[in-house]
């Protein structure tokens, strides 16, 4: 897959005239989606911002300061209403313990060489006007790495009136200029260990209180208190009673921009008109009696999807000797010790890796899911391709020597701040679903649906400037270069995750297709080197359908046959072997205690994967029963999606219920797409009906549960 993603990314050489992780436009976004508001470059070590607010009524709000996303804070929700990574957004906060609804607003603004500047507005309102909302906000900004920030403004021990002006420069921004203006500003500086500006919250709540307790000190003594310049962490304090704004400018000396409030007046205006018309332009919105609120809706999620992207740099945890018992294939005697691999016995760090992501949650998923990206680059990239090409590059880029990636990407100290320690570690022999797949079938599918003239040719492009580059694809002497190195993902499947298909009276027309997941503990059901996993094997033959399409999408005649041929064989293999004819469904295979196969068998999205991943072909004697299950209440059906286990399963939401039962967006999503193709082919008018029943109804539940629970800040996934 290494070799396939670039080759393919070579068909768009248009499409990013920068090298890609440094085109001006993406260079700064709100790439801190674990806060609630914090910007910062694509670059590893570099300017970060941040917000940190409380209310100022009692000690107890001061210590239940606002920082990072956390659903202990009790906030009534956040959502970014409208964003663009290349352009910004608009996102509202709404913390009714502090009385104040809040809105962030960023601008992006182009020029220069060294990604531009952006201009920032928080502004905030009681949510009760009857209540006292007296609030304080603190905005920080903190270097990391080469480069110098200074404070130009004039100190004064009793505040600062007017704007507050920080000067900076790095080897990758250059020169630039930070201002905060609009109302009277404190101020505080930081010296600050190397890596640890993520932990600034820490250092601003410590210093207001010391600096609360010298103060009353000062007083008595006649002492002076001013911050001491030289440090690389300044924080800006402000003080509010009800309704409030204020701004903060970034200005890039390249740029030669001249950034004033009237910028974001006119700016987020335009921004929003924009945002609006290409929406509606991309993903129209159907007429009903609910469109306007399906309409804000669905902005949202593709707003929150967008502005939870995430730019992380660092370390992460692997321990490449760690196995469960029932999952070693080899005893430690197996095999010449000279022709041992060394492999380093425990956790260790990694090199540090950097990584663009979209995030399941900001809240408590901050950081890059292997699983979960394949999903998010279907609806990333139809909004704009060249961002999703951004990310899918550096995924690829994690994928080491063996064809491994870490399924949690968990880079670096503030990322592993999130993640509980006894998760921190990832073991290569784990594997995770090929999803990312699914974001190459879709790019391809792209490219041949804009072959022919673009929004921009037709006059279509609503004004948007830089957001999306017009796709362009050609088939030229890239097509010689096609896998010219082995699928490392495909075959890091094949070999570390391959099952036992000769024995326990197992047949089958291929005697390679089986395979198992490695990692699977007992809590998730019977653990064993002997059981084969229908939903991988389904994966397997999706992965190389994916494999399949994209040689014959550059013309390489001989992948295609190869990759044709072992899609073959794992359909073949889906049916001999997980077929059962008992129950009329699909199923695992396990061992009983006379070494015999039988068939596992759980009515849930499991036994549904076959025709999740749309291998079951429109005449297949099972595709039937199948959907039969698939529309049954008392099975999967319900009034908001299907069920990851029927409601009539024993287990139905019993233990860890993560899969047992909870309605999982993406594998609806899977089931409606599959769905979709099957009412294009249907040999049966039931069948065809099935789809124009089915998406209705989970588009409106989805809104309808949404609304009820106030935020849909976690919805992408849940």
């Amino acid at each position: 897959l290494n070799a396939t993603i670039w080759l393919l990314l070579a068909f768009v050489p248009s499409v990013s005239p920068h090298s890609l992780n440094t085109s001006n436009s993406l260079l700064w976004g709100a790439y801190r989606p674990n806060l609630y508001f914090g910007l910062r470059p694509q670059i590893p070590q570099s300017l970060m911002t941040g917000l940190v607010w409380f209310g100022t009524q009692n000690y107890q709000s001061f210590a239940k300061a606002r920082h990072a996303c956390d659903q202990g804070d009790g906030l009534d929700g956040y959502t970014w209403t409208q964003f663009d990574a290349r352009e910004g957004g608009i996102q509202v906060l709404n913390d009714s313990q502090n009385n104040v609804k809040i809105t962030t607003e960023l601008l992006k603004v182009a020029g220069g060489e060294h990604g531009g500047s952006w201009a920032a507005r928080i502004k905030g309102e009681p949510i009760n006007k009857e209540q006292p909302s007296r609030t304080s906000f603190v905005f920080y900004a903190g270097l990391e790495g080469m480069g110098g920030l200074d404070l130009e403004t004039d100190e004064d021990e009793n505040g600062l009136d007017g704007p507050v002006v920080f000067t900076g420069s790095t080897p990758e921004l250059d020169d630039f200029t930070i201002r905060i203006v609009d109302g009277k500003t404190h101020y505080s500086s930081f010296r600050v260990p190397a890596g640890n500006i993520w932990q600034a919250k820490e250092f601003i709540i410590k210093d207001i209180v010391q600096h609360a307790e010298k103060a009353v000190q000062s007083v008595e003594n006649g002492a002076n208190l001013l911050p001491d310049p030289s440090k690389q962490l300044f924080a800006v304090q402000k003080l509010f009673d009800g309704k409030f704004q204020f701004d903060v400018f970034f200005e890039s000396r390249s740029a030669q921009n001249n950034l004033s409030s009237v910028t974001l007046d006119e700016g987020i205006a335009a921004l929003s008109t924009s945002f609006t018309q290409r929406f509606h332009n991309i993903f129209p919105v159907p007429e009903s009696p609910k469109r306007d609120a399906l309409d804000a809706f669905s902005q949202a999620i593709t707003s929150n999807l967008l502005g939870g992207i995430g730019y992380f740099y660092g370390t992460s945890i692997v321990d490449s000797s760690f196995s469960y018992e029932w999952d070693d294939d080899t005893s430690p005697m197996d095999g010449d010790d000279d022709d041992k691999q060394y492999v380093a016995k425990g956790p260790h760090l990694t090199e540090p890796k950097a990584l663009l992501t979209a995030t399941p949650s900001r809240s408590f998923f901050p950081r890059g899911f292997y699983w979960d990206e394949g999903f998010h680059l279907l609806h990333i990239g139809e909004w704009d391709n060249d961002l999703s090409l951004e990310i899918l590059k550096d995924w690829i880029n994690l994928i080491d020597d063996d064809g491994w990636v870490a399924r949690e990407q968990i880079l670096g100290e503030e990322a592993r701040s999130k993640v509980p320690a006894q998760f921190q570690t990832q073991v290569p022999n784990f594997a995770n679903p090929p999803t990312l797949s699914m974001a190459v079938t879709a790019f391809i599918n792209r490219l041949k649906r804009h072959a022919g003239p673009t929004d921009r040719d037709l006059g279509l492009d609503f004004g948007t400037g830089n957001s999306q580059v017009p796709l362009t694809a050609s088939r030229t002497s890239y097509g010689s270069h096609y896998l010219e190195d082995r699928s490392l993902a495909l075959s890091y499947l094949q070999r570390t995750q391959r099952g036992q298909l000769k024995q326990y009276g197992r047949k089958a027309r291929s005697r390679r297709e089986a395979y198992r997941w490695r990692g699977r503990s007992e809590k998730h059901g019977p653990a064993s080197r002997r059981r084969t996993a229908l939903d991988l094997l389904s994966w397997m033959g999706f992965f190389s359908r994916t494999m399949k399409d994209i040689a014959e999408f550059v013309g390489d005649e001989q992948d295609k046959d190869y990759y044709a041929n072992i899609e073959k064989a794992v359909i073949d293999n889906i049916d001999d072997l997980h077929w059962s004819e008992e129950s009329q469904m699909y199923c695992d295979v396990g061992v009983d205690d006379d070494d015999e196969s039988y068939h596992v068998c759980h009515k849930g999205y499991l036994s549904l994967f076959p025709f999740l991943l749309s291998l079951l072909s429109p005449d297949s004697p099972h595709l039937g029963p199948v959907l039969d299950l698939l529309r049954d209440p008392a099975h999967l059906w319900s009034p908001y999606g299907l069920r990851s286990l029927s409601a009539s399963h024993p287990e139905f939401g019993t233990g860890e219920n993560y899969w047992k039962g909870p309605i999982w967006v993406q594998m609806n999503y899977l089931a409606l797409q599959a769905l979709h193709q099957v009412s294009m082919q249907a040999v049966r008018s039931d069948w065809y009906m099935l789809y124009f029943i089915y998406r209705p109804t989970l588009r409106t539940k989805d809104l309808t549960r949404t609304k009820r629970d106030q935020s849909i800040e976690n919805s992408v996934r849940t």
